[in-house]
């Protein structure tokens, strides 16, 4: 059977060599076709895995353009199967003093390159927060092609994220595929969805330069890809802040994401079933059942709220053997809900305090696998350890050549452009207006970034109906871009559980309107946020898995 395999690939490799030489010239294929064909004399398996790679080699010789790119006519794309460079090969290429072996290692980096006259003009989206998608909702496909480079496909709905970590709701009812927001990025010829991380802009060339994330299903792993644009949005968001802190990033769990969520909700179900195991000390116990939560901001005092909830309608049923050992404490170096006035402060106290969260003033000065020491020396033993203190500029952002407005975001002005680059703007949490403009840096809120993508959207429409069509370099200083981005503040709302919470609309806390909080508020609070899920199809889910929780309790099954 070996041996006929190999007779069988010997006949292959004629016809690919037919194939491949044309006017009697060998091509390279062809050649290393023919070398290749003695491997059959080593062995079936060199043969078949020889002749595999070297088939794929001559079709895209035979099937290339000049140079020896193979060529996607309906999607415009000019890859170098042959030549894919793996991220570290690649920027040891790049990195080199030779300008030839530079311009080589980028010449062997696939692309999707620069629109021809005639085409559309391409907007490229770094990103799948709020900002970019809902740029993505209202940007008119019908003038310009897009494409979206993000490490996830999805867009997460981050004011309910914190019902997930204890089954309130299910994880993908707060996601919704970046494709149902904008269905041009998989039905348009010319607009697509990369999964990639975006590593590097050149605002000269108009390109970003992207890596797609390690997978056993890709042949070169991984690999490095470009993209030439001629408008490009960088809304890539922000990252926890952990204020350089000790040991925060190998023993906290963040709640940004949707696998950090499950990670959560994985850990607080081990440690309860942990818990009941014979042979624990009582101290053990209490370590594995005591969640502590770092920040009392929003987020941190609505985990905070979800937490306290579970324990008191669901762990004390399910697991009676360990419910007296189960403890939730607030760490928040200032004041909790600072964003809110006093009063609305003293009753987010109050209600979290009378049903089991123990708040602490304090500074972490470090973590460690088993307990946090306080900057009084104060050590806190914990089994879960939920870090939300805020976010600040990414890694990427930091490595842009870019001006950076106050706190080192993007800097922007007030038609969210970057200004000492064309083509380039810049949204959400990245993003912040420079101090030229005279204007304050926005909090990092979904309603802020929502809005500078609309904004945004709105803005590009203009500039294609102008001279120039939204193509790169088409924006004059004289081009009328309308009126400026304007934020003006809808008001604050935070869940603080057993069916409570806080209701600020008011633009400032100087300023009149509705304040108020109890169930009335909690109402409202649903209400609101359930108009806001972005698809019908997850407002039926979220509203289904409310009223699931309601009549029959969470679901405390641990699934990974």
């Amino acid at each position: 059977m070996a041996w006929s395999r190999i007779a069988r690939s010997s006949q292959l490799s004629q016809s690919l060599s037919r194939i491949v030489s044309e006017g009697g010239a060998p091509t390279p294929a062809a050649s290393a076709l023919r070398n290749a064909a003695a491997l059959g004399q080593r062995g079936p398996c060199a043969a078949y895995s020889s002749f595999h790679s070297l088939a794929s080699l001559a079709l895209a010789d035979k099937c290339g353009a000049a140079g020896g790119h193979l060529n996607h006519p309906s999607r415009g794309i000019s890859t170098t199967p042959a030549k894919l460079l793996p991220a570290a090969a690649a920027a040891e290429a790049v990195s080199a003093d030779s300008s030839d072996a530079e311009a080589a290692a980028m010449a062997a980096v696939p692309d999707l390159g620069p629109t021809k006259p005639g085409e559309k003009p391409r907007v490229v989206v770094l990103g799948t927060g709020w900002a970019s998608c809902r740029f993505l909702k209202d940007v008119d496909t019908s003038v310009y092609d897009v494409v979206c480079v993000s490490p996830r496909n999805h867009m997460v709905f981050t004011p309910l994220l914190a019902s997930t970590c204890v089954g309130t709701l299910e994880f993908r009812s707060v996601v919704e595929p970046v494709s149902r927001i904008q269905p041009a990025l998989a039905t348009r010829p010319g607009s697509y969805f990369f999964l990639a991380n975006c590593t590097g802009v050149d605002t000269k060339k108009h390109e970003v330069y992207c890596t797609v994330a390690a997978s056993d299903g890709l042949s070169t792993n991984p690999y490095r890809f470009r993209v030439a644009y001629d408008k490009l949005v960088i809304a890539s968001g922000a990252e926890p802040l952990t204020f350089k802190i000790k040991g925060v990033e190998e023993n906290a769990i963040f709640l940004r994401e949707v696998n950090q969520a499950q990670a959560i909700r994985r850990r607080l179900l081990a440690n309860l079933m942990l818990s009941e195991n014979p042979g624990l000390t009582e101290e053990e116990k209490k370590r594995l059942l005591h969640c502590v939560v770092v920040g009392g901001g929003p987020t941190g005092v609505e985990f905070s709220g979800e937490l306290s909830d579970f324990i008191m309608r669901d762990v004390r049923d399910r697991y009676s053997h360990v419910k007296d050992y189960v403890k939730v404490t607030l760490i928040e170096a200032n004041e909790i809900l600072s964003s809110f006035d006093d009063g609305l402060r003293t009753y987010a106290k109050r209600h979290l305090s009378k049903y089991g969260v123990e708040l602490v003033k304090g500074a972490v000065q470090e973590v460690l696998p088993k307990e946090i020491v306080l900057s009084d020396d104060t050590r806190v033993p914990y089994g879960l350890l939920v870090w939300s203190t805020g976010v600040g500029p990414s890694q990427f952002v930091k490595s842009l050549d870019l001006p950076k407005s106050p706190g080192g975001r993007i800097g922007i002005d007030e038609y969210l452009r970057v200004p000492s680059v064309e083509d380039v703007f810049a949204l959400g949490d990245c993003a912040g207006f420079l101090e030229s403009t005279g204007k304050p840096v926005l909090p990092a809120l979904a309603q802020v970034a929502e809005r500078e993508g609309k904004y945004l959207a709105q803005l590009l429409k203009k500039v294609a109906a102008q001279k120039g069509g939204g193509k790169a370099h088409c924006i004059s200083k004289e081009a009328d871009l309308g009126e400026p981005f304007v934020y003006k503040h809808m008001g604050s709302m935070a869940s603080v559980g057993r069916y409570k919470a806080l209701v600020d609309l008011r633009e400032n806390k100087d300023a009149k309107g509705v304040s108020m909080a109890g169930f009335a508020s909690w109402v409202m609070w649903r209400s609101a946020y359930l108009t806001r899920v972005v698809s019908w199809r997850n407002r039926f889910y979220v509203a289904a898995n409310w009223l699931t929780t309601l009549v029959a309790g969470r679901d405390d099954t641990r699934i990974g």
